[in-house]
């Protein structure tokens, strides 16, 4: 079930979500926040800002989803837990499935009668 994005959930039905963001850039192994931030411009072209990246570790490692791992200087690499892992999945496959049925629906609507006349 999605969770409210403000919640710091990892899944609200937006592909543009920090949490889930996050959760993605992890699945590849741990980063710390600059490279999370670039990563995530990369593969989403979404630039989050400090708060919003730091705001969204912070619950994200409170969940356990996710854990800081041996510090690097001052960096501070994070790596995906098995829950987050399992969250993450979970999520996708709610994205999936509304692509799914956004793809079909906008199939069937270009068409229609309707889709060819607008």
């Amino acid at each position: 079930m999605p969770s409210d994005p403000s919640s710091g959930g990892a899944h609200s039905g937006r592909p543009n979500d920090p949490p889930i963001l996050i959760l993605t850039s992890l699945a590849s192994g741990p980063k710390h926040g600059y490279a999370l931030q670039r990563d995530i411009a990369a593969f989403a072209g979404v630039r989050l800002g400090p708060g919003t990246l730091y705001g969204a570790i912070g619950r994200l490692e409170e969940r356990g989803l996710i854990e800081a791992v041996a510090d690097h200087g001052r960096a501070r690499p994070y790596r995906l837990t098995d829950s987050g892992c399992a969250v993450l999945e979970a999520a996708l496959a709610e994205l999936r499935t509304i692509v799914d049925v956004g793809t079909r629906r906008l199939a069937r609507w270009e068409g229609s009668a309707l889709g060819a006349t607008a």
